[in-house]
């Protein structure tokens, strides 16, 4: 029998619970990383290795930490632990959720300084601000010292904000609205930009196979994409599956969000590029070509003030969705260790991410190394130790007891790629980050 403590209360619907898991897995990433990733490393092919690697290498683990969470109902620092003294090795698997949560809130500090800049974009979009303006010119509500400073303020604000209201109060009732938003407006932008931009030419670029250029780098590329798109090893869905219902089927689940997530991504690159072919830019630009580019050439389009506006509304509701579990995770853990109630928490949680933030803005190189610790040490570390106390450490019973909807087979094929494939594949992004950080 599962004794219902815990955390409290639960998602008030599967629909709610993949919203807000989606909405953490679909960040500022899909919409450009992985459409980038797939044109320069060979097209249909590194997205039939990247899926490959969601289905072996990210569901897996996925479905892990929703189990972990579900399982004891704590934070992701106290699922884990507890799981870890049940098995007999002591509170020290806790670590995973610490490090998941140390990367997530790091994180926070330097994407909401970006997420910022969104807004101020969307804004200056819907006013025709980029309409006829020359290069240097400066933004009507970004250039400046104080402007950055602002608009990161607001969003971290709204962040917290949300988060200060809780599961039900707060995230679940930002995800179910603006969540369906965010798919309208991605396939509205779409066919848009099918429409009206070189759509064969980004269509070839994306999706024409093209095998001569899968290379072991090439391949290491898709598995690192696969990794980071589906946001394991950051606790989030250790925390968010605390929530969940006994009566879900977690890995039926896991593959809905895995498999949405990589359905944006596919669909963000039918929304960019057939812009960026139509007007002569360059795809290897980055996320730089959003700020520096992009606004200029949607205002020169049909409607372009508020295709551009929408646009980064669209990315605004990516990192919103995105952000408000970063502070979650930490959140659920301050909550627990120090007794305190949810609006106390996320306000010293929003402090605390401010004055990092700010301080990343002004310090050369701060910003860079925070976004090497998180993605390349901390979230690969988590996802590991994920795969070990899934594969290992637990017993099989307590795995499929939590995964009791699947069948003898789905469970099976789990056990094996959670204990052999997955800690090999994560520990090799691992090793290989911090090699290509070391400059080998």
């Amino acid at each position: 029998m599962h004794a219902e403590q815990g955390v409290s209360p639960r998602w008030s619907s599967r629909f709610s619970f993949l919203m807000a898991s989606v909405g953490v897995a679909v960040g500022l990433g899909n919409l450009w990383r992985f459409p980038f990733q797939a044109g320069q490393n060979g097209g249909a092919a590194f997205v039939l290795v990247y899926l490959f690697c969601v289905a072996l290498i990210a569901w897996p683990i996925l479905a892990a930490e929703i189990a972990f969470g579900r399982s004891k109902r704590l934070s992701a620092v106290g699922s884990t632990a507890a799981l870890g003294r049940d098995a007999g090795w002591g509170p020290f698997w806790g670590v995973i959720g610490l490090v998941g949560a140390i990367a997530s809130f790091f994180v926070l500090t330097t994407y909401s300084n970006v997420a910022g800049q969104i807004m101020a974009f969307s804004l200056m979009a819907f006013m025709g601000e980029f309409a006829n303006r020359a290069g240097d010119a400066p933004l009507l509500l970004y250039s400046g010292e104080i402007w950055p400073i602002f608009w990161f303020t607001l969003f971290l604000s709204i962040t917290v904000t949300v988060v200060a209201q809780g599961i039900r109060g707060g995230i679940e009732r930002l995800v179910t609205f603006l969540m369906p938003i965010f798919f309208l407006l991605l396939v509205g932008l779409s066919l848009y930009a099918l429409t009206t931009g070189a759509a064969s030419e980004a269509i070839g670029w994306l999706f024409k196979p093209r095998f001569d250029q899968l290379t072991p780098s090439v391949v290491l590329a898709a598995l690192g994409q696969a990794f980071y798109s589906i946001a394991v090893g950051s606790a989030a869905m250790i925390t968010y599956g605390a929530y969940l219902n006994r009566k879900e089927n977690i890995a039926a689940n896991a593959g809905v969000i895995a498999a949405t997530d990589t359905m944006v991504a596919i669909i963000a690159g039918l929304m960019i590029f057939p812009v960026v072919f139509a007007f002569g830019l360059d795809p290897a630009a980055g996320m730089g070509l959003i700020f520096a580019a992009l606004p200029a050439v949607f205002s020169d389009m049909p409607a372009g003030n508020l295709v551009g506006g929408a646009f980064f509304f669209l990315a605004f509701i990516a990192a919103l969705t995105t952000s408000v579990s970063m502070v979650m995770i930490a959140a659920a853990i301050l909550k627990e260790w120090l007794g305190w109630g949810q609006a106390r928490t996320s306000l010293v949680l929003g402090v605390i991410a401010w004055v990092i933030g700010v301080s990343a803005i002004y310090v050369d190189g701060a910003a860079g190394m925070i976004d090497f610790l998180a993605g390349n040490v901390f979230l690969p570390v988590g996802a590991f130790l994920a795969a070990i106390l899934g594969g290992w450490i637990l017993p099989r019973a307590l795995m499929r007891d939590e995964l009791h909807q699947s069948s003898d087979g789905a469970f099976a094929v789990w056990r094996f790629l959670i204990r052999w494939l997955c800690p090999a594949a994560v520990g090799t992004i691992l090793v290989f980050g911090l090699i290509d950080q070391a400059g080998y």
